[in-house]
């Protein structure tokens, strides 16, 4: 095996440049040991002119403790069902622990019923809660909160920003029976 052939005087100085960029992890304690440069090679007549020196790195040392960075969200598990629970929403095998009915509400009582009703659901440790809201409409952007299928248009919004998201597991279409296209079931995780 042939020994590493080392850095040219071009390649260390490269080296030494990205090195001073890179900050330390975790501070330097006790006496530092600056990394020393080659000394660099005489000008040519093509050559640049030698830019300004950049700060050596410093070595990290040994006895600094590691502590994990602390988590800034609790971790979630993903949000899929097996398949034993999709073959019973297709043949309509599922029957609701919950029925929430937002037909008539204004945008605003919709999303506190909605908010409530999943709290309601949580607290009597349901599984699955159906959401009935109407069948999705092709809106514009901005005129959802007036035009039929707003509140439909939101509900998915809602319930990923609410502070009910960590506990819902999945959202599935409603089956024919309990309102197909214009329902959706709720599947909640089991308290802990």
């Amino acid at each position: 095996m042939k020994p590493p052939r080392g850095l040219s005087a071009e390649e260390a100085d490269a080296w030494a440049r990205v090195a001073a960029t890179v900050a330390p992890l975790r501070p330097v304690r006790g006496p530092t040991a600056a990394i020393a440069a080659p000394p660099p090679a005489a000008p040519s007549a093509s050559s640049k002119p030698p830019a300004a020196p950049w700060p050596q790195p410093r070595k990290a040392s040994a006895a600094a403790p590691r502590t994990a960075p602390p988590k800034s969200q609790p971790e979630r598990a993903p949000a899929t069902l097996d398949s034993h629970w999709d073959r019973r929403f297709r043949a309509g095998a599922i029957e609701p622990d919950l029925t929430l009915d937002l037909h008539g509400h204004t945008l605003d009582t919709a999303y506190t019923r909605l908010m409530d009703g999943i709290a309601q659901a949580r607290a009597m440790d349901a599984r699955v809660v159906l959401l009935i809201a109407g069948r999705s409409r092709p809106v514009e952007h901005a005129d959802r909160a007036g035009r039929r299928g707003a509140i439909r248009a939101k509900v998915l919004d809602w319930l990923a920003a609410s502070r009910h998201a960590p506990a819902i597991a999945a959202i599935r279409k409603a089956h024919p029976r309990h309102g197909g296209d214009g329902a959706l079931y709720i599947v909640l995780r089991r308290a802990r």
